[in-house]
């Protein structure tokens, strides 16, 4: 029976057999250091590397996991795979040793195994890039075997058998999945190229970034279902946090000019591939703005991020080709709404609307108020609709507790939503200064959670106290850091720009 048809338990026993060999040759299967001269793309990237005179060509010294064998009695192939790429490594016995090469190598090292590699550049006779090793050193033991994807030909196609390709075992095993799925790595570098961009950018501004409390006392800032826990010292309920706005809000009261924050946020609210308990947002705040300025902001910022990313404002997301390039349209809500139902929802009851709601088969309920119900109708009809980047603006007044009345247009407030590829990925406001107006909207929101809303805002006193002492006017924004990233790296769901996505347990 070959290796490849012994079962998982079976080859993680065999495994487990050739470490206690190993060990019982002397051999440190877990030795502490490896210097590592060069990576696989460096390598690849230096002409200099390659000479024919090989006794007086320049060494490398690299290390990373053993992918594939290709043992042939006395020398050997095999493709070596560190945190860049892969690179092909030929190991003969005479260069290496006898007992190195016949009895760690051949016998007692596994794919999956990761090895340290000493030796100079050649190109074999097909012209690939290969290290002639010289030297060769067990750096870890794998002793539980991974997959590995073959590749055969059929009817004249390739196809690829045995490939780590379940959605679900990928997301619980995402270190597997990172090192079967090279392009996996590449999303989040991706992901982590597009923050040091936002951050960038907003630290090129002269704004600070600051870090605020997760656990909070009262829970602001959206309007969304929190997760509770308890502190023992304090005796005291605490939350984790669902936006970090209130906070930072306190620092302008406090005499920044411009402060932001990557904030770690928690909502207990159903999951989808837009949804994930535990996500991650930028919040900024700056004085003496307000949200029309921060539109133009918004848009120049995440052009800025598209060109760092590709290159391009055009980014290629499933079989759209969304266009960064500014500016972008503006478009009020509920003219949106009207040109997609046919119905003017200014100045109507909380009634009339929900009959229409219902009239439009949205899924609605009596504990809905009138903000909840045209976001509803909102995100039924017009949402899906915005693929390129789009500016949603002027919102119904119950709809955004935190954000200032509108100067031009009674009963809306000065907040947008930039939507992209169907869905909201920031949302910002010119910010409420007025304390008596604040605790209006605050205990407004009180009776819409006695009347059964559970993601109304709690009434945050220690706030308006800070709100008391003079807010300058601000513009606020919030921006979805994982959505955008699903966007930047054309992904399909939100599980797949998080290393490690909450899953129901297995």
């Amino acid at each position: 029976m070959s290796n490849n048809e012994l079962t998982v338990s079976e080859q993680a026993q065999l495994r487990q057999e050739k470490l206690q060999q190993l060990q019982e040759m002397g051999v440190n299967p877990y030795p502490y250091e490896y210097d590592v001269s060069h990576f696989s793309t460096e390598i690849k990237s230096q002409p200099d590397l390659l000479q024919e005179d090989t006794e007086n060509a320049p060494r490398v010294s690299v290390s990373g996991r053993v992918m594939t064998r290709r043992i042939m009695g006395k020398a050997s192939f095999f493709n070596l795979q560190d945190s860049q790429g892969t690179i092909q490594v030929y190991i003969r016995r005479d260069d290496v040793g006898t007992e190195n090469y016949n009895t760690v190598f051949k016998k007692l090292v596994d794919i999956g195994d990761i090895v340290g590699i000493k030796g100079f550049i050649f190109k074999t006779r097909t012209g690939e890039l290969t290290i002639h090793a010289e030297s060769f050193e067990l750096l870890s033991k794998s002793i539980r075997p991974m997959p590995v994807a073959k590749e055969v030909e059929e009817d004249g196609e390739k196809k690829t058998y045995d490939a780590f390709s379940d959605k679900e075992q990928r997301y619980r095993q995402r270190y597997l999945d990172l090192i079967v799925n090279p392009d996996v790595r590449e999303v989040f570098r991706k992901r982590s190229e597009m923050i040091r961009a936002l951050r960038n950018y907003m630290d090129d501004q002269g704004y600070l970034e600051v870090e605020t409390p997760i656990l909070q006392p009262v829970y602001g800032g959206a309007a969304a279902k929190p997760f509770t826990t308890h502190h023992n010292a304090l005796d005291m309920t605490l939350f984790l946090r669902v936006a970090n706005e209130l906070y930072l809000k306190r620092l302008i009261i406090g005499g920044y000019d411009g402060v932001f924050e990557f904030a770690k946020d928690f909502r207990n609210e159903g999951m989808s591939r837009f949804h994930n308990p535990e996500f991650t947002q930028v919040e900024l705040y700056v004085a003496y703005k307000d949200y029309n300025w921060m539109m133009s902001f918004v848009e120049r910022m995440l052009e800025h991020v598209a060109m760092k990313l590709h290159g391009d404002t055009k980014v290629q997301v499933g079989e759209h080709t969304i266009d960064f390039k500014t500016p972008w349209p503006r478009i009020p809500m509920l003219e949106a709404i009207e040109k997609e139902t046919g119905h003017n929802l200014e100045n109507l009851t909380d009634k009339a609307i929900r009959d229409i709601a219902e009239e439009l088969n949205v899924d609605v309920d009596s504990s809905m108020g009138k903000g909840k119900l045209i976001d509803e109708i909102f995100g039924d009809y017009v949402e899906p609709k915005l693929i390129q980047p789009t500016f949603i603006t002027d919102y119904p007044i119950e709809m955004s507790p935190l954000a200032k009345k509108h100067r031009d247009k009674p009963g809306l407030v000065e907040r947008f939503e930039a939507i992209c590829n169907g869905k909201e990925i920031a949302n910002a406001f010119s910010e409420l200064n007025d304390p008596v107006d604040q605790r209006e909207r605050f205990e407004e929101q009180s009776r819409l959670r006695e009347a059964g809303d559970e993601e109304a805002m709690e009434l945050d006193e220690d706030f308006l106290r800070a709100l008391e002492h003079g807010m300058p006017p601000t513009a606020g924004l919030g921006i979805g850091i994982d959505r955008l990233a699903m966007i930047m790296t054309n992904q399909e769901s939100i599980r797949d720009v998080l290393l490690f996505p909450h899953m129901r347990p297995e």
